[in-house]
């Protein structure tokens, strides 16, 4: 039985805590503007319900000897596992204490332990779980819309007053930062929360009472207003009540507002994103794909350009309990791949059942920061890229609904198809997005973007009449905010061209024919006259101002079909054409590129074909035929060009991986992990810039470079390199 719940009173304050100022009176940056690289240390064995009488479990978890070893491993910063939702591994009042731990206070340990190396600490505490706080306290469950309780906390039950008891217990210990896990409300269905407590904020917040259930309708656009805000009040409460009692430590939230991830665990990308000092996130093979790691980076990047933002991975194999080890090679990849985006990274040990650390993990994490630590200094300049990816979360919301990946399949085959293709992306996000973002990019791409808004509309109008670039694929603009079918596109008039139907089949063909030579960029390295699949929505568009290429197809039925006794789930051949391929539209001093069908989530998905990936490499080299930098490299190679003006100085970093990395599945995820990286590949890449290079040099000993007027080649034989270019 858990302790009786108090609330903490707020001369609570964190004694010893790290002060914002340096000792010549000076402001001095705190913690997480100057890390790099960290880890994350916690026991494994709650997470899966842990008897209270097994005192094996978490036995040997010393504060003491996981600070000591992560710091002997590189670590700038050490998040200690301090309460999770079975147990504290401290001396709480108000939560059970871990039985293994005796008389012992792991959080005291590893703070004492942090101030003898000068390391901050920072305590992990969790908020969403199901373990002590519901069976004690039923009453904080969530509860679906006929009553029945859900095994997850209502942020608005009253859970708080025990959240801010915790908290303060915590930065009584002289802590540096918490970090607060898990803030969701919940990952798919039971949906909740219709509380008592809900039911009345709802009827006094819109004057009205909830929606009987999910009904898709105003009312439920309601509710989803409520879940958020449910959230970001919950997290903006606690957030200010740590400040109040403890103002110089930070305070940061598990953020899960970018996908894979939904309107279903009550965030969205950009509310959500910056409650707290800095924003947290995680990635992995394990649950979100190779790519992942590329992706990640730069969408939670563009929920706040130029803040802090962390990303946390981890070093085992296919979950973070599971007790494997991945090779060097691998995690070097994945941390390289994050910190040349710009990310703060966070690598997660879970200890053995006991609580011990395992050597050899500690070992190969040495390597990995010891080369961060290196390479420190050229991470974190401003990304310099070509092609802006849009994501709409009202899409995401209202169009995804409760398959989230009818949306952000496409947004995931967009980054795939530019990864792949060594083209400089970054992300626009429709809560923020403004016409000096969107100046930034010489190409903006809107991947099957269904729902804008008549700002949305207006943005891309301005943009592309002062000679900005646009790239449309799908059905872009062919919904309404609710998510209902339109008969027109908002972007009808920047597209040039009128909507005539949406297809009702995925498995839709493309075929090219020889153009004119100022069209022909479009089918470069694309058979013509040959039809090819490019699996996912389509519409049927006539032209107005547009000129029209090539053809879409629909695909063949048979007879059975065309009766309804046999399904449509597997891809048929291509049948006769039904409209263009390509609308190209001049409009003002810009250029519009649309693809009525959708090659991008095709990529993403089970059926897509090198094409697909070309069909866009085409377009946006059409769009901007002679863009700042020029990549060819292998497809398993990814590119990230950063620009530090002020030293005229061009960075382009090279991370090369086991094989093509893939995108997140559109179910199951993932289907499969892939091999393990085991060593650095060899291979060759060329960097053409259209500045005159003064200098070239690679950062790492053995890579050999040759520089022939604008053309820069290079021979890799690492997993990391950073090509800097002075100009």
């Amino acid at each position: 039985m858990m302790a009786a719940i108090i609330s903490a009173a707020p001369e609570a304050v964190a004694e010893g805590a790290p002060s914002r100022s340096s000792d010549d009176g000076s402001e001095k940056a705190p913690w997480y503007k100057q890390c790099l690289v960290g880890m994350e240390i916690g026991p494994t064995g709650a997470q899966s319900g842990v008897d209270p009488g097994d005192t094996a479990y978490a036995e040997r978890f010393s504060g003491k000897d996981i600070v000591d070893r992560a710091v002997g491993a590189g670590s700038e910063y050490v998040v200690i596992w301090a309460k999770d939702s079975e147990f504290a591994y401290y001396d709480s009042k108000v939560a059970p204490k871990c039985p293994g731990l005796g008389k012992r206070d792991v959080l005291r340990e590893a703070v004492d332990a942090g101030r003898e190396h000068h390391v901050p600490i920072i305590a992990y505490c969790v908020v969403q779980g199901n373990g002590y706080p519901l069976r004690d306290h039923p009453e904080y469950k969530m509860q679906d819309a006929a009553g029945k309780p859900i095994d997850r906390i209502c942020f608005n039950s009253g859970y708080m007053e025990h959240a801010k008891a915790v908290v303060a217990e915590m930065v009584a210990y002289g802590l540096d930062g918490l970090h607060i896990d898990m803030l969701d409300q919940g990952f798919g269905p039971p949906y909740g929360c219709w509380c008592p407590a809900c039911r009345k904020l709802f009827q006094e917040t819109y004057g009205a009472p909830m929606p009987a259930g999910v009904t898709w309708d105003e009312a439920w656009d309601r509710m989803m207003s409520f879940r958020f805000d449910t959230s970001a009040r919950f997290e903006r409460e606690l957030r200010e009540y740590i400040r109040s009692i403890a103002p110089n430590v930070s305070v940061d939230f598990n953020y899960h507002g970018y996908p894979p991830f939904s309107w279903e665990v009550g965030q969205r990308p950009v509310q959500h994103a910056h409650i707290g000092d800095f924003v947290t996130s995680e990635t992995g093979v394990w649950g979100f794909s190779a790519l992942a790691a590329s992706l990640t980076a730069g969408f939670v990047a563009a929920t706040g350009p130029g803040e802090t933002y962390q990303v946390v991975i981890q070093r085992g194999v296919r979950s973070y309990h599971d007790m494997t080890t991945r090779p060097t090679a691998d995690m070097r990849w994945e941390v390289m791949t994050l910190l040349s985006h710009g990310a703060q990274v966070t690598i997660v040990d879970k200890t053995p059942y006991d609580g011990a650390l395992d050597r050899v993990t500690y070992e190969r994490v040495r390597e990995v920061f010891d080369e961060a630590h290196r390479k420190r200094e050229h991470f974190g300049q401003p990304l310099l890229p070509e092609a802006g990816i849009y994501y709409s979360s009202r899409s995401r919301d209202w169009y995804g609904r409760e398959t989230p990946t009818k949306y952000q399949q496409s947004f995931n085959g967009a980054h795939k198809a530019l990864v792949y293709e060594h083209i400089p992306f970054g992300v626009i996000l429709d809560e923020n997005v403004s016409l000096e973002e969107l100046r930034r990019y010489p190409v903006v791409y809107l991947p099957n973007a269904v729902i804008l808004s008549e700002n949305e509309v207006k943005l891309f109008t301005q943009y592309v009449s002062e000679g900005g670039r646009l790239l449309v694929t799908g059905l872009t603009g062919l919904f309404d905010a609710m998510g209902r079918p339109k008969t027109e596109s908002a972007l009808a008039d920047l597209i040039g061209g009128r909507c005539v139907r949406v297809l009702d089949s995925l498995d839709n063909h493309v075929r090219l024919a020889d153009t004119d030579d100022s069209l022909a960029p479009l089918h470069r390295d694309i058979p013509l006259d040959w039809p090819f699949m490019v699996h996912g929505p389509a519409a049927v568009f006539t032209p107005t101002t547009a000129v029209p290429v090539g053809e879409l197809m629909q695909p063949h039925r048979t007879l059975r079909q065309q009766k309804g006794s046999e399904g449509t789930d597997f891809p048929n051949s291509a049948d006769k054409p039904v409209g263009p391929a390509f609308l190209v539209n001049t409009y003002g001093k810009g250029k519009v590129v649309y693809l009525p069908s959708s090659p991008d989530a095709a990529i993403a998905g089970e059926y897509g074909m090198v094409e697909d990936r070309r069909i866009i490499r085409n377009a946006i080299r059409f769009l901007n035929p002679e863009p700042e930098i020029e990549i060819a490299a292998p497809l398993n190679v990814e590119a990230v060009v950063t620009d530090d003006a002020g030293k005229r100085m061009i960075r382009v970093h090279l991370i090369g991986y086991l094989s093509p990395p893939a995108s997140t599945p559109s179910k199951n995820r993932p289907y499969l992990i892939p091999s393990l990286m085991e060593e650095p590949l060899t291979y060759t890449a060329r960097i053409r810039l259209r500045r005159p290079i003064v200098q070239a040099r690679p950062l790492n000993p053995s890579t050999d470079l040759t520089i022939d007027g604008p053309l820069i080649e290079v021979t890799v034989r690492d997993v990391h390199e950073a090509v800097l270019i002075s100009y």
